[in-house]
C-alpha cells in the first residue's frame, strides 16, 4: 500500500543487470563493478600461471623462472639492505628527468606542427629522420660529446621519447575538428585566441594520453640508458643479475618497474579524469 502511495516520480526503477554480450560491443561502457572483476581476472591468470610453472617444476626454478616465494625473499633482502631504494631511486629519476624535459619542449612544437602546415613543412622532415634513428646507435657520439655522467643517460631517454611526442602531440592537433575553429572564428575570435582558448584545450585529451605512452617508452630506454657506466639503477641491476644467473634478482626489478609503471598510469588518468573534464572520455 505504502508503495501505491508513493508518486510516480519516486519510484526508481529496477535496475537490470548488463548482458555479457553488450559488454563486447565497441565504446560500450560497463559497470565498474565488471571493470574491476576483469582487473582480477586477468591477475589471477598471470600470477597463477606463474605459480603452477615454478611451484610445479614445469620450468627449473634455479636458473629459469624463480617462485613467487624466492622472489618475494629477494625484494625483502634487497629492501632491508637499501639496495633495491637506490637502484629503483636513481632510475626513476633519469627517467623523469629525462621524460619530463622531452615533454616541455615536445608539446609546443607538437602543436604548432599538427595546427600550422607551413611549419609541419617546416619540421616534419627533420623529426621523421631523427625518430628513426636508434638510440643505441648515438651513444657513443653521446659519450664523446656529453661524457659518462648523468647527462649521457638523461640524454638517451630524452631522445628515445622527444622525437616521438612530437608527432604523437602534432596529430592530436591536426585531427581537431575544423568546425570547432570555425565556429570561434564566426564569434569573433582572434586567430591567437582561437589557438589558446580553443585548439589548446581540445588537444590537452590526446596531449595526455600521449604522455601517458611515452613514459612508457621511456622506461623501456632505461636499459639502455644504464648500459655505459652505470654505478646504480634497475636496468644496470638486472644486467649485473643475469651475468650472476640471479633470475629472483632479475624478477624483482621486472616487477619493480612494472609496478612504478602502473602506478604513474594509474595517476595519468586520475589527473586526466581532475584535470580535463570536458574530455570526450569522460562523457
Amino acid at each position: 500500500m505504502e508503495a501505491a502511495s508513493k508518486p510516480q516520480s519516486e519510484i526508481k526503477p529496477l535496475r537490470r543487470p548488463m548482458p555479457i554480450g553488450d559488454a563486447f560491443k565497441p565504446h560500450e561502457p560497463i559497470p565498474r563493478s565488471h571493470y574491476l572483476g576483469a582487473v582480477i581476472v586477468s591477475l589471477v591468470l598471470i600470477f597463477g600461471s606463474w605459480a603452477i610453472l615454478s611451484y610445479g617444476g614445469f620450468i627449473k626454478p634455479a636458473y629459469f623462472l624463480p617462485t613467487p616465494t624466492q622472489v618475494i625473499a629477494a625484494a625483502a633482502r634487497m629492501f632491508q639492505s637499501g639496495e633495491l631504494q637506490l637502484n629503483a631511486e636513481a632510475s626513476v629519476l633519469r627517467v623523469v628527468i629525462g621524460w619530463a624535459i622531452a615533454a616541455l619542449l615536445a608539446i609546443p612544437v607538437g602543436i604548432l606542427m599538427g595546427s600550422f602546415k607551413i611549419l609541419e613543412a617546416l619540421f616534419e622532415p627533420v623529426v621523421d629522420f631523427w625518430r628513426y634513428l636508434p638510440v643505441s646507435a648515438l651513444i657513443p657520439l653521446l659519450i664523446l660529446y656529453i661524457g659518462l655522467d648523468e647527462p649521457e643517460k638523461i640524454s638517451v631517454i630524452f631522445l628515445g621519447t622527444f622525437f616521438q611526442l612530437i608527432l604523437l602531440v602534432a596529430d592530436v592537433a591536426n585531427h581537431v575538428a575544423k568546425d570547432l575553429l570555425d565556429s570561434a572564428y564566426t564569434l569573433g575570435a582572434s586567430r591567437w585566441r582561437v589557438l589558446t582558448t580553443v585548439l589548446v584545450p581540445a588537444t590537452l585529451p590526446g596531449v595526455m594520453d600521449a604522455l601517458r605512452i611515452t613514459l612508457g617508452w621511456a622506461w623501456t630506454y632505461l636499459i639502455v640508458a644504464e648500459l655505459v657506466a652505470a654505478e646504480r639503477g634497475l636496468g644496470i641491476m638486472i644486467l649485473e643479475s643475469e651475468r650472476g644467473l640471479r633470475t629472483d634478482k632479475i624478477f624483482v626489478g621486472l616487477v619493480t618497474i612494472g609496478l612504478l609503471g602502473f602506478v604513474s598510469d594509474f595517476l595519468f588518468k586520475w589527473l586526466h579524469r581532475i584535470l580535463l573534464p570536458w574530455s570526450p572520455r569522460h562523457r
